[in-house]
């Protein structure tokens, strides 16, 4: 990052059904999901207070998103802030489970 503040990291635990964004070695958010044949459901997203504002959110849903593509799974995002994160991003709005 250009503002010298440390990356956002962002990795899967699948043994816990989340994906966790750490800054500066602490945890600082996560996003939980659910599997089903085909598709993440993307349940819950929660940011640390002390981290809001550092674009630990963001990263989280676009890190769940680049990987469901990777992985060639729809989406069905219950999270309101990933409804709202989607519907910012367009490009992400394919992955969206119909119906």
């Amino acid at each position: 990052m250009s503002d010298g503040a440390p990356p956002v990291e962002v990795t899967d635990h699948p043994e816990r059904h989340r994906f966790e964004a750490h800054l500066g070695g602490a945890l600082a958010g996560h996003l939980v999901y659910r599997l089903r044949p085909g598709v993440i459901v993307l349940v819950h997203t929660e940011v640390d207070p002390a981290f809001e504002g550092h674009g630990v959110g963001g990263r989280l849903a676009a890190t769940a998103l680049d990987e469901a593509r990777a992985r060639g799974l729809r989406v069905e995002p219950v999270c309101p802030f990933v409804v709202a994160y989607i519907e910012r991003h367009p490009a992400y709005a394919d992955l969206v489970a119909r119906g």
